[in-house]
């Protein structure tokens, strides 16, 4: 499944158009390495998202075939790392 599909339907990033340009400013990391919108995912891939004031680090458990329920997104990934930053600590 392509990463900027995953992310919308794990609600993780709210709009596909969203997640291709976070991708393209290299904000997204897949298993530590700057990733494309394009890239495939598979099932226990790490993947870091750089916000503007957060730091969130997941991994994949499910592929979603379609859209789901808001209450089932939970299963589709593990939080490893959810890291909340001030305006001094803004680091990659």
């Amino acid at each position: 499944m392509r990463l900027d599909y995953f992310l919308k339907l794990s609600r993780l990033v709210k709009r596909r158009p969203l997640a291709k340009e976070m991708c393209d400013k290299q904000l997204v990391q897949v298993n530590d390495q700057a990733a494309k919108a394009g890239k495939e995912l598979r099932v226990g891939d790490i993947v870091a998202l750089k916000f503007r004031h957060r730091r969130l680090k997941v991994r994949v458990e499910q592929l979603p075939e379609r859209t789901i329920a808001k209450e089932a997104v939970a299963a589709l990934y593990t939080v490893l790392e959810d890291i909340q930053e001030h305006e001094d600590d803004l680091t990659w």
